[in-house]
């Protein structure tokens, strides 16, 4: 019987890398961080990258991870995406030319949906999916309605499913009402409703008191909108499901909603979503599943303690400069 010999490293190893690691997010500095010790049974470089490419294209990993983490009957979901930038990237796998919120203009990208699941403070990602047209042919909004039905699939009753613009078309807002539950959401200046059974015009031409008024959406059925107008002068177009929703609900929810953009800070300043350069598709997804996980890590230590991310990211490299400072290896003699 012919012995088979055990990987040299784990989906941990790299996971604890990426919560460790400061700049370099790669698997030649995984290595090299792993055989300082100058141990001939040390990963090599094709270690981590073998390792990355057997992980499997699902997320069911994180799941795995986060199952008995969330109470799926209470809590909201949020679904929103973000571009993980790759300026000079023109021959990896996964990147597209696309908007970017953070740069305001048109960049190379992956982009990166995902599916957080909150209550009280907790950020906890449940689910994700990476945008590749023109491998799979689905759209950011096929990916919507996907994790929707996993959520289902997996138990999920949330009190409202919170989304931005883009996901507000009319197929979305009915797979939500099909499944018993409700959402809040904003709605394009241009969006037609009918306030008052004379016709469908659009929202923006609406004259809306400050706790909101009902209106039927083309297509729907009746809402509840609000016009909210921001300090620089941007007007903004919130919408729900719930009639009897007040404004401080409202306030409420859309602060719960930008939880997700904590989350997209949090994996790409402190788990290196960003930063990998592999050009292969199935490297690019392992890597980005493996920093989710390392996201985890970092939010489920701020439960546990209230240490911030920022704050559990920077005691590590502190403790490597005090053991530096107490044993130096570099010395004039």
């Amino acid at each position: 019987m012919n012995d088979i010999n055990p990987p040299k490293c784990t989906e941990l190893d790299y996971i604890n890398f990426l919560i460790a690691s400061s700049r370099v997010f790669s698997c030649t500095e995984a290595s090299k961080c792993s055989s300082i010790s100058i141990d001939s049974n040390s990963p090599a470089h094709d270690s981590f990258t073998r390792l990355l490419l057997r992980q499997p294209p699902d997320t069911e990993a994180l799941w795995e991870e986060v199952k008995d983490l969330v109470t799926p009957e209470v809590g909201f979901l949020i679904i929103d995406d973000t571009v993980l930038d790759k300026p000079y990237s023109k021959h990896i796998d996964l990147v597209y030319r696309q908007w970017s919120g953070k740069h305001h203009q048109i960049v190379n990208g992956i982009n990166l949906e995902t599916v957080v699941w909150t209550y009280n403070d907790a950020i906890i990602p449940v689910d994700f999916r990476i945008y590749d047209i023109d491998t799979d042919g689905k759209t950011k909004n096929d990916h919507f309605l996907d994790m929707l039905n996993k959520a289902e699939e997996r138990g999920f009753k949330p009190d409202f499913v919170l989304f931005d613009t883009w996901y507000s078309s009319i197929k979305n807002l009915k797979a939500i009402r099909n499944k018993g539950w409700h959402w809040l959401t904003r709605l394009k200046k241009n969006r037609l409703v009918n306030p008052d059974m004379t016709g469908n015009v659009a929202i923006e031409l609406l004259t809306i008191p400050p706790e909101g008024i009902t209106v039927h959406l083309k297509e729907y059925g009746f809402i509840k909108v609000f016009r909210i107008v921001s300090k620089d002068g941007d007007t903004q177009y919130w919408a729900t499901d719930v009639l009897d929703m007040q404004e401080e609900k409202r306030k409420d929810l859309a602060k719960k909603a930008w939880k997700i953009e904590e989350y997209h800070r949090g994996i790409k300043q402190f788990c290196g979503v960003e930063r990998c350069q592999a050009r292969r598709n199935s490297v690019q997804r392992a890597h980005i599943m493996m920093a989710i996980r390392a996201f985890l890590r970092f939010e489920m230590q701020r439960i546990k303690t209230g240490i911030t991310w920022f704050e559990t990211k920077w005691n590590i490299t502190r403790n490597a400069v005090n053991q530096f400072i107490r044993k130096p290896i570099y010395a004039l003699a």
